[in-house]
């Protein structure tokens, strides 16, 4: 068991904390050494990292400079938690449209990861008497959102609605909109570039210059909603679906998202404190792949976010 007390240069997210302060334990004879991010974030999603003595398991949770940290690797691993029946937004024998809360991967971020939504939601299919005319809970993954993103995820059933809805993924029929609070006063426009892996810092982002070959486009619609403070509530409809294409589009105009703690390099005013990425997948909308009739959900925007932007407007 290691413990240890959280500095002040490290209050913050939980898992750079605990990156910072603990070691994994090696071999006899071998030195410690600092674990990689997904062991961290493992440890903590595993239940095996406790602040002042209460369980935490989501790797984005803060914690305060004071704080002790106990890391315990010997604690039996916790079971995925059960999906309420509330999050399950639409089911039948071909797709289910689930609300995903924030701090919980889509899916694995690596072999140690195991409580993630596509777990969770198959965990509830095999259990629940709603989904009893489909298949055996097998999910195809036709998109994701990030762990901090809360919101709307659909996840297909068959190969037909899996193969229907890559299609339209791919083709950029499907209707998706979310809500954000970025930093600055935020005006409408709508942003097009193309992204890269690595736009020369490490990090993916727009091409400078000409576009290379593995570049892919990347559109999205920035509708000014209201100010809040020293930040604005914006929504976000995409045009194409890229990896963290709103979170880039947005620190490049120099607006990053509240709670963005990778795409903020460049910014040079405050950064502003929130509990997670203020991000919400809050509608989705697309061809039903068997019955062909479109389909389209809403989510309203989660509690955590409607507190933040209170809060910064004040």
């Amino acid at each position: 068991m290691q413990n240890a007390v959280i500095p002040p240069e490290l209050e913050g997210p939980i898992d750079r904390a605990v990156r910072a302060l603990f070691q994994v334990r090696q071999h006899a004879g071998e030195p410690s050494k600092p674990p990689s991010w997904g062991t961290a974030r493992a440890w903590i999603s595993t239940g095996k990292v406790r602040v002042a003595g209460e369980l935490v398991t989501d790797a984005t949770a803060r914690v305060r400079a004071g704080a002790q940290v106990t890391l315990d690797e010997r604690a039996p691993r916790l079971r995925a938690a059960q999906l309420p029946d509330d999050s399950v937004i639409y089911v039948d024998a071909h797709l289910v449209v689930v609300a995903k809360p924030p701090g919980l991967s889509t899916v694995p971020y690596d072999d140690s990861e195991t409580d993630t939504l596509d777990a969770r939601v198959r965990s509830w299919l095999a259990r629940s008497s709603k989904a009893s005319r489909g298949p055996r809970p097998n999910l195809g993954v036709v998109h994701r959102i990030d762990k901090e993103t809360s919101g709307l995820v659909v996840f297909t059933r068959t190969w037909l609605a899996k193969q229907s809805l890559a299609d339209q993924f791919r083709r950029h029929t499907v209707d998706r909109r979310y809500f954000a609070i970025a930093h600055g006063d935020v005006q409408s426009r709508t942003i097009r570039s193309f992204l890269v892996e690595n736009r020369g810092d490490g990090l993916r982002g727009s091409a400078r210059g000409k576009a290379p070959p593995d570049a892919r486009e990347a559109i999205t619609h920035v509708a000014r909603i209201e100010p809040c403070g020293p930040a604005t509530l914006v929504e976000c409809r995409l045009e194409t679906g890229r990896t963290h294409q709103i979170r880039i589009h947005m620190s490049e105009m120099q607006h990053p998202l509240v709670g963005d703690r990778v795409y903020t390099r460049g910014w040079t005013g405050t950064l502003l404190d929130a509990p997670r990425l203020m991000l919400h997948a809050a509608e989705l909308g697309f061809i039903h792949p068997a019955t062909e009739r479109a389909m389209r959900w809403e989510l309203p925007m989660p509690a955590d976010m409607r507190a933040v932007s209170r809060e910064l407007g004040r």
